[in-house]
């Protein structure tokens, strides 16, 4: 069986940091990820997904992320349910992720609420819908204002 979760979004609130009572921290975001297609109206709509994450990644999540920001989630799916104060059954489905990515650097996405809408400094995700502007910005090259060589080891490379 094969039961995996990949998934990138931004984060619908401030991450929630509980430490439980064998002394582990459990963080809770839930994401907003783009559907890949538009309604009868031309708008794109979304999902709002659960995600639950554990002990350090955790705490990384709370201290490093915010609403707005930008990340990707690897992990499972899970399905549980508890009894309410009322008595009733309520039934969770959450991703648990093994791991969670910041895709921006953190100062760039403060600065992007600051100026008003963070969505209008990043372009969505249009999943191939062909006008997609790949133009080198300034701001995004990372190296842009480097002399000389940037020394990268091949530890670093994500592939």
């Amino acid at each position: 069986m094969l039961n995996r979760v990949v998934l990138v979004g931004r984060l619908t609130r401030d991450p929630d940091l509980r430490v439980s009572q064998n002394n582990i921290s459990v963080g809770n975001f839930t994401l907003a990820v783009n559907r890949p297609f538009t309604d009868q109206n031309g708008e794109r709509g979304a999902d709002f997904i659960n995600c639950v994450v554990f002990r350090k990644q955790a705490e990384n999540v709370q201290k490093f992320v915010q609403k707005g920001s930008l990340v990707g989630v690897d992990g499972r799916l899970q399905s549980r349910s508890y009894e309410n104060k009322d008595g009733q059954r309520v039934y969770v489905t959450e991703v648990v992720c093994d791991n969670v990515q910041f895709l921006e650097p953190k100062g760039r996405q403060q600065s992007s609420n600051q100026a008003g809408n963070a969505a209008e400094a990043y372009p969505s995700n249009s999943y191939g819908s062909g006008n997609q502007s790949y133009g080198s910005r300034q701001e995004e090259n990372p190296f842009a204002n480097s002399t000389g060589n940037v020394d990268i080891s091949d530890d670093d490379l994500p592939f």
